[in-house]
């Protein structure tokens, strides 16, 4: 958000336009919670398979497969 907020002005100005406040403010740090939430909830289930794997391979299995 904060590279967004240095980024997008410095090109607007660049390109000789002044841009809308609109279009800065797309999203509030309350909004990208669930964002965060959903990303480390879809990290966590992928992460589920190979965990399961990892534990139930014996370790020769596991490093002859490295």
């Amino acid at each position: 958000m904060l590279v967004h907020g240095r980024v997008l002005p410095a090109m607007g100005e660049s390109a000789g336009l002044r841009l809308p406040g609109s279009i800065f403010a797309v999203y509030h740090a309350a909004e990208l919670l669930p964002f965060a939430l959903g990303g480390l909830l879809i990290a966590a289930l992928g992460a589920l398979v190979p965990a399961g794997w990892a534990a139930r391979a014996q370790t020769a299995t596991a490093l002859r497969t490295e």
